[in-house]
């Protein structure tokens, strides 16, 4: 009889010690730590894979030079908004981790991506639902296919049997914090039983070439459940995010072997299913009749995206003695400073306001370059002075008041132009002309006015 080990886990990064303490040296979480029991069983085929495509696998020291360098071949999807987070379509061989909030949709968009996929045979794994609830599901997105398969399991033991019997071309775990591997006695969702079952699928999907799909779930605090290591193991996270009360949905790239970190999908959640966003512009933009104030425009870039979005600003004379700054979708630490900013280089008395701003559509804006946007329906809003409807802006704003230049300006006033915008307002410094044959955005050819400015002081003239 082998000896029951066991050993104490910490439940937030999954540090493993050999006794109980109290505060985890690794992530300092206090009272994390967690006793299971890791009763491992040598494997008797440890890579059964090896003849799973029919190719034989060797594995021997090889030069560097002597490796034949090939395209990498993808497997394109029918959705463009997944094919471009992944950064050109599913790679043969990787692991994909996607995690999200509860009913956010992720069990929906891979149901229908892996009904949409034809011509390879797909085997979609469920531990939380069953078959009949997946297929009410597939006929509330109306779409069938052949070559789709289910199981309804948590063993990995059994689920491996199943997949050497189906030999499938893609697979998709719904999701890996239900699933439990025989080696290993504690619950399903522990550290050690996500850390053991994602090494399983790992071992799989780079020995066969087969992609693997793992949903995931995510902390009350927004980090992705489980382990640390869980998004060491995988080659792509993708974070699927948005706000329940908006239709829109986000799936953001956060790590990402084949392809940019940078990358943003934008999907819209109707009784159908999930639809593709392809101009996002056009829903994050409000349509309205009236002129309001303390809404401004700006030109923003996610990824390799340019996007416009509508900031909405609110100040209003504070009642209480400490004025209040509530921010949504953008940083509260940043209009803080811009707030600065207008006190001392302007002369406005934000001192005594309450401020209150506005990211429309429920997204989350990193972007500096939306600073000037912020500023303006700042200012918009503290004058009750509505902006021009067909005005826009793209610049960052540094502590002494001034504009400073932003990235890959062409594409934002591009954007802004097929928009149908009259006049961009971007920094001096984007460009200048003498430096080795670039243009300043203002001297090429545009149907939009691109107007030039380097100091806050000088916006506020032009605009008030």
């Amino acid at each position: 009889m082998s000896k029951v080990k066991t050993s104490f886990f910490c439940q937030n990064c999954g540090y493993e010690s050999v006794k109980w303490v109290g505060q985890c040296p690794s992530c300092n979480q206090w009272n994390t730590f967690v006793e299971e029991t890791v009763h491992k069983e040598p494997l008797k085929n440890n890579n059964g894979w090896k003849d799973y495509n029919g190719e034989k696998r060797s594995s021997r020291t090889i030069s560097l030079n002597e490796i034949k360098s090939s395209e990498e071949k993808r497997l394109p999807t029918s959705d463009s908004e997944l094919n471009r987070v992944l950064g050109g379509g599913i790679v043969p061989g990787s692991l994909v981790l996607v995690a999200g909030e509860p009913g956010i949709g992720k069990s929906t968009l891979f149901l229908q991506n892996g009904l949409w996929l034809k011509g390879i045979k797909i085997l979609y794994i469920s531990g939380e639902e069953s078959e009949q609830q997946i297929k009410m599901r597939a006929e509330r997105l109306k779409l069938a296919n052949d070559n789709f398969y289910l199981l309804t399991e948590t063993s990995t033991q059994v689920i491996f049997q199943e997949v050497k019997k189906l030999k499938p071309q893609l697979i998709i775990v719904d999701s890996i914090q239900t699933m439990q591997t025989p080696f290993i006695d504690s619950s399903p969702g522990s550290v050690s039983q996500i850390r053991e079952c994602a090494a399983e699928f790992q071992r799989f999907a780079k020995e066969t070439n087969t992609p693997v799909f793992l949903i995931g779930h995510i902390t009350k605090d927004g980090s992705i459940a489980g382990p640390k290591i869980l998004e060491h193991m995988v080659d792509t996270v993708l974070q699927f995010e948005g706000d329940r009360h908006y239709a829109y949905r986000l799936l953001r790239t956060l790590k990402n072997r084949f392809g940019s970190t940078s990358e943003l999908g934008i999907y819209e959640m109707t009784d159908e299913g999930m639809k593709a966003v392809l101009n996002p512009s056009e829903i994050l933009i409000t349509q309205k009749e009236d002129q309001l104030s303390g809404i401004a425009i700006a030109a923003t870039i996610e990824g390799m995206r340019p996007l416009l979005i509508e900031v909405q600003a609110l100040v209003t004379q504070s009642v209480y003695g400490t004025p209040q700054r509530t921010v949504s979708g953008f940083d509260l630490r940043r209009l803080q400073l811009l707030l600065a900013v207008l006190e001392k280089r302007g002369g406005f008395h934000f001192g005594v306001k309450d401020v209150f701003l506005n990211i429309a559509g429920g997204l989350k804006i990193e972007d500096p370059s939306i600073d000037l946007a912020v500023l303006c329906a700042l200012l918009s809003s503290y004058e009750d002075v509505p902006l021009a409807n067909h005005l826009c802006f793209a610049g960052e704003v540094g502590l002494s008041g001034e504009i400073r230049a932003v990235n890959r300006i062409d594409q934002r006033i591009a954007e802004a132009e097929k928009m149908g915008f009259e006049k961009i307002i971007v920094s001096k410094y984007n460009q200048p002309a003498g430096r080795q044959g670039h243009k300043s955005p203002a001297k090429q050819k545009y149907n939009i006015e691109v107007i030039t400015m380097g100091r806050v002081e000088e916006v506020y003239k032009y605009l008030f």
